[in-house]
């Protein structure tokens, strides 16, 4: 297989409105302090903190959601592109650093504890939902800086609807603790707005987006429906594809390949039937293909090996 195809696949799907940047404007979720979480005496007053945790920033709604919190700083750790000229319209730095539902190694958690510790705050630290990667990040970051006891990070964590399915996050949390000024000199000073991220995350971050365009009401058709479920489909054939190339080195990239097959599979019967109309059948489609996407998840999600690739 041409390497080409993969990354060519992932830009057409962006460019058909599969990215965050081009996504319908959305409300934040899972908004959840990390820092000064004491509630207020006013039992309806906000709690302003110096980190938050949530989903991902679409649009001019969502930024100014988050200057009304005073934002400063937006630190993103999902795969995705950010959208770094809303950021900067609405006065807010971005940095780009994605993480993987395994984890934080020691010297991406010193990086992001620099960048909180260092730019301008609020910091809003965000992945794509902004239940787990975020809320394991911000948690490691809050426990480092000394403004959260392990216990207090956790229960923000639960706040945030974090999964006990990813174990790698939890242990990351787990392993935390408070970082001396030297420790957090010795991380690099230079905060990238864009990180460029690896095909195999470029893939998942699009048809993350896809199936959420196909999920959403928010005046879609059923012929673009259909249009976002073949995206999906292409691209899990593509990385099947690449998969049975490695499947003579590693058992795990044919378990791999199968797993990503069955979904392409579960895809092109999406497709097929949001294009004979939906009916009683659309509902079970698009079951299929989002349990056919958790199995895969829950192989190989947590395994240092997707984010890594």
């Amino acid at each position: 297989m041409s390497a080409w195809r993969l990354p060519i696949l992932v830009a057409l799907a962006l460019a058909v409105g599969c990215g965050n940047a081009t996504q319908a404007p959305s409300v934040l979720k899972h908004v959840v302090p990390y820092e000064g979480v004491s509630e207020p005496s006013a039992g309806s007053k906000p709690i302003f903190s110096k980190l938050y945790s949530g989903s991902a920033p679409v649009g001019d709604a969502a930024f100014e959601q988050l200057k009304q919190l005073g934002v400063q700083t937006v630190l993103s750790v999902d795969g995705a592109i950010p959208d770094l000229e809303s950021a900067t319209a609405h006065g807010m730095r971005y940095v780009h650093l994605p993480i993987g539902y395994d984890g934080l190694d020691e010297e991406r958690a010193a990086l992001l504890v620099r960048v909180v510790r260092d730019l301008p705050k609020p910091v809003y630290l965000h992945c794509h939902h902004g239940q787990h990667r975020s809320a394991c990040a911000a948690a490691v970051v809050a426990i480092s800086l000394g403004w959260l006891t392990h216990e207090a990070a956790v229960a923000q964590m639960n706040l945030s609807g974090t999964s006990a399915a990813y174990q790698g996050l939890w242990e990351s949390v787990a392993r935390a603790e408070v970082l001396t000024e030297e420790a957090i000199d010795a991380a690099p000073s230079e905060f990238p707005s864009l990180t460029q991220p690896l095909p195999l995350v470029s893939a998942m971050v699009a048809i993350d987006a896809a199936l959420d365009q196909i999920t959403s009401s928010s005046g879609k058709t059923l012929a673009q429906s259909a249009a976002h479920a073949g995206t999906i489909a292409d691209l899990l054939r593509v990385l099947g594809e690449e998969e049975r190339a490695h499947t003579r080195l590693s058992p795990q990239s044919q378990t791999m390949r199968i797993l990503f097959e069955e979904s392409a599979a579960a895809a092109t019967t999406l497709e097929q039937t949001l294009a004979a109309g939906g009916g009683a059948g659309l509902g079970r489609a698009i079951s299929a293909l989002k349990s056919s996407c958790t199995k895969c998840h829950a192989v190989f999600r947590d395994e240092r090996r997707i984010s890594a690739r």
